[in-house]
């Protein structure tokens, strides 16, 4: 039973079933709607993820290139820059220490090898593929060890302390899309990954017309042959160019006539790679190095 003055109390003769079932629920109509939106959200949040994906990946992409591109250059100008130096003799003569002042100084042309022979340092040795650096490890007067210590390395980081090498070698060799090193009898190691190219240039010192100094470019394969085969042809070398060209590991949309620079300073279309290269950032990285002057000598006398 239900009073008539109190709210909600059905019209008389209406059964109390009735009121109960309009007021539960949404009709089927309301909730497809109610879907409809929720779905397009989810569409909209999604299509921002993944967009935010593709730029936080591309961004990470460039930035790993970017910082493998800076280590190898560290390491190969750090030996480049002491290419051919040699050891300042401060008493090349044995004078008395009494009169040091008026002792001559020079660099030693002669190095000794493992054994009782000297050799000539070889500054700068062209490869197939890359290059060789050398330059003479001697010791110096350290706080810790009063009877010297060598604080040049090579490439690796070698030789030991306790190893006897005179001469800090790094070989540089580009094979199989990895950038290597070696040198001073230890196994190449790789230094750099992702390399689609790698060419070295020479800058040589010109002094055939007497009064007109000039730097002549070395940049083809029989170039570097005739440099390479010249008694001190190496030797006129003043400055070696890096070039690195680096992909990256991210796949990307790249548009259809997308371009980049290699090396040789050519356009290069994306869409024409292929491999593991295809679909991927490709950046050049050039650099020039300008060699010590330092015991770049002509002769072994």
């Amino acid at each position: 039973m239900c009073h008539k003055q109190i709210q909600g109390c059905p019209r008389t003769g209406e059964p109390m079933h009735f009121q109960a079932r309009r007021q539960t629920g949404v009709t089927l109509l309301e909730l497809m709607v109610g879907i409809a939106i929720g779905l397009l959200i989810v569409a909209v949040a999604m299509g921002a993820l993944i967009g935010s994906r593709s730029v936080s990946g591309t961004v990470s992409d460039v930035s790993g290139i970017q910082q493998q591109a800076a280590y190898a250059m560290r390491v190969i100008g750090q030996q480049l820059r002491q290419t051919g130096s040699l050891r300042l003799n401060l008493n090349p003569s044995g004078a008395p220490a009494d009169s040091s002042s008026l002792i001559p100084v020079g660099f030693e042309a002669l190095i000794p090898l493992d054994g009782a022979s000297k050799a000539t340092v070889i500054p700068l040795v062209h490869t197939t593929n890359g290059f060789t650096t050398n330059y003479s490890r001697y010791k110096e007067s350290a706080f810790s060890n009063t009877s010297g210590t060598s604080f040049a390395r090579n490439c690796l980081g070698g030789p030991k302390d306790s190893e006897s090498d005179t001469l800090l070698e790094s070989i540089f060799q580009f094979s199989n899309g990895q950038l290597k090193c070696g040198g001073n009898g230890e196994s190449p190691q790789p230094m750099v990954s992702n390399v689609a190219d790698f060419q070295v240039s020479y800058l040589q010192q010109d002094n055939t017309t007497r009064g007109e100094t000039r730097i002549k470019y070395i940049r083809t394969a029989a170039e570097k042959s005739a440099l390479q085969s010249t008694t001190d042809g190496m030797l006129k070398v003043q400055a070696v160019e890096v070039c690195l060209l680096l992909y990256g590991d991210e796949l990307m949309d790249l548009p259809a006539d997308g371009t980049y620079t290699d090396c040789s300073g050519a356009s290069q279309k994306y869409a024409s790679l292929t491999g593991t290269r295809a679909r991927r950032m490709h950046l050049a990285f050039r650099s020039v190095f300008q060699l010590r002057s330092q015991g770049l000598i002509t002769s072994s006398t």
